[in-house]
C-alpha cells in the first residue's frame, strides 16, 4: 500500500482506517467476544447489530476505494448504512430517554459500548458519507435496497426471534428482542412498524437534503472528489 502524498488523500486514508478497525473491533465483541447465542438468532435480534454490520462493510469499501482496491461506487450501500444507522440511533435514545427498560433486557451494555454502537460508530459513518465520499446524489437509488433491509429485520424479528425465543417477557407476548414490543398488541406492533419504515425514509430525505447542502457550500471540494458516487 502507497502512502498518498496529498495531504487530504492522507488524512482520508487515515480517517477510513481508524473508522473500519473501530467497526472490525466492536463487530469481534459483539458477534463472538460477548455474544450471547443462547437465545435464537444471537446478536443479530438486534437491529444495532445489523447497522453495525452495515456500517462494517461501508467502512471496509470506502477503505478499498481510498487504496484503489475497487471499481465499484456502493452509494447504495453506503447510504443504506447511513439510513439503519439514524434509524437505530434516533429510536434507541428516544425511547431509552423514555425509560431505559424498553429497550433493554437483561444487563446492560457498558457505557463505552452504548456510546459507540448508539453514536460515536453512527456518527463515523456519516462524517465520511456525507463530506469525503459525497453521497446521497441519487437518494433514490437506497429506497429499494432500504425497504429490503427494513421489511427483511421486521420479518425476521415476527417469524423467527418472536416465536422461538421466551425471553423478553412481555404482558402481550414473549421473546420479541425489545422488551416495549411485547408489551404491544400485534396491530399495535404493525402500525409501530409503518411508522417506523416511514421514519427510516424521512432520515433518508433529510440525508439527502444535508448532503445537498453540504455540496452547495462546498463547491470546490465536492467537484475535485475522485470518489463520487455519481462519476
Amino acid at each position: 500500500m502507497s502512502f498518498p502524498v496529498d495531504p487530504r488523500a492522507r488524512w482520508v486514508l487515515i480517517y477510513r482506517w481508524v473508522v473500519f478497525l473501530l467497526a472490525a473491533g466492536f463487530m469481534i465483541r459483539q458477534l463472538v467476544v460477548a455474544a450471547d447465542y443462547g437465545h435464537a438468532g444471537g446478536p443479530f435480534r438486534y437491529l444495532t447489530i445489523w447497522a453495525l454490520v452495515l456500517s462494517f462493510v461501508a467502512a471496509s469499501r470506502m477503505l478499498a476505494l481510498t487504496e484503489g482496491r475497487s471499481e465499484k461506487t456502493w452509494s447504495r450501500l453506503v447510504m443504506v448504512a447511513a439510513v439503519a444507522n439514524g434509524l437505530t440511533v434516533l429510536m434507541y435514545w428516544r425511547l431509552w430517554l423514555q425509560d431505559p427498560a424498553l429497550v433493554v433486557a437483561g444487563d446492560p451494555l457498558p457505557l463505552w459500548v452504548d456510546y459507540y454502537l448508539h453514536g460515536v460508530g453512527p456518527v463515523l459513518q456519516w462524517i465520511d458519507v456525507l463530506f469525503i465520499y459525497g453521497g446521497f446524489r441519487r437518494p433514490m437509488r437506497a429506497v429499494l435496497p432500504f425497504l429490503g433491509v427494513a421489511l427483511g429485520y421486521l420479518a425476521w424479528v415476527e417469524l423467527f426471534v418472536g416465536p422461538f425465543n421466551d425471553f423478553p417477557v412481555g404482558p402481550v407476548t414473549d421473546g420479541l428482542p425489545y422488551p416495549f414490543l411485547n408489551a404491544l398488541e400485534p396491530a399495535a406492533r404493525l402500525q409501530f412498524y409503518g411508522v417506523t419504515v416511514v421514519t427510516g425514509l424521512v432520515i433518508l430525505g433529510l440525508f439527502a437534503g444535508l448532503a445537498w447542502g453540504i455540496r452547495q457550500l462546498q463547491p470546490t471540494s465536492a467537484a475535485r472528489s475522485a470518489e463520487s458516487p455519481d462519476r
